[in-house]
C-alpha cells in the first residue's frame, strides 16, 4: 500500500465540534432498549489526536492492509512522537516511496509486513534508505 506526498495533511486544530456522546453502547448482535442518556459532548479532535503538534493526516491506497482494517482510500491518522514498536502499524519511507505497512522485526532484521496474503514481507537491509513517518493510530473509512 503506496501514499502519495499530496495525500499528506498535517493536523490543524482550527475548529472544535463537540457532538453528543450517548452513554448506552448500541448492540452489534442483538437490539437491547433504547437508553437516551446523554453522557457528555465529543469532540473528535480529543479522542482521536494525542499529539496535536507532531501529528498529520494521509490517504491509504491499495489494498496490502486490509486484514488490519485499512481500505483503498481511507484516512489515516499518524503520529510521529510515537515510537514504533513490534507489530505498530507505521507510515515508512523506504527508497523515496512512501508505504504503511506493520513493522516486525527478530534477530534477522526488520520487516514491513503487509496485511494481505496477496503481498510478500518487506526485508529493509542496511543498503536501504528506510525512515519511519510515524505510527498509524487511527484509520477512518465511510461506510457509504
Amino acid at each position: 500500500m503506496q501514499i502519495t506526498l499530496d495525500t499528506i495533511v498535517a493536523f490543524e486544530d482550527r475548529t472544535a465540534l463537540p457532538l453528543p456522546l450517548y452513554a448506552s453502547y448500541v448492540a452489534a448482535g442483538f437490539p437491547s432498549p433504547c437508553d437516551d442518556h446523554l453522557e457528555k459532548k465529543l469532540d473528535l479532535n480529543e479522542h482521536l489526536i494525542q499529539h496535536p503538534s507532531s501529528t498529520f493526516f494521509v490517504r491509504a491506497q491499495g489494498n496490502s492492509m486490509v486484514k488490519a482494517g485499512i481500505q483503498d482510500g481511507d484516512l489515516l491518522i499518524v503520529d510521529r512522537k510515537l515510537f514504533p514498536k513490534e507489530g505498530s502499524i507505521i507510515v515508512a519511507s523506504l527508497h523515496g516511496e512512501l508505504t504503511v505497512k506493520r513493522l516486525r522485526y527478530d534477530k534477522e532484521g526488520i520487516y514491513l509486513c503487509p496485511e494481505n496474503e496477496a503481498y510478500a514481507p518487506i526485508r529493509v537491509t542496511d543498503t536501504d534508505h528506510f525512515t519511519v513517518w510515524g505510527v498509524v493510530t487511527n484509520a477512518i473509512h465511510s461506510l457509504l
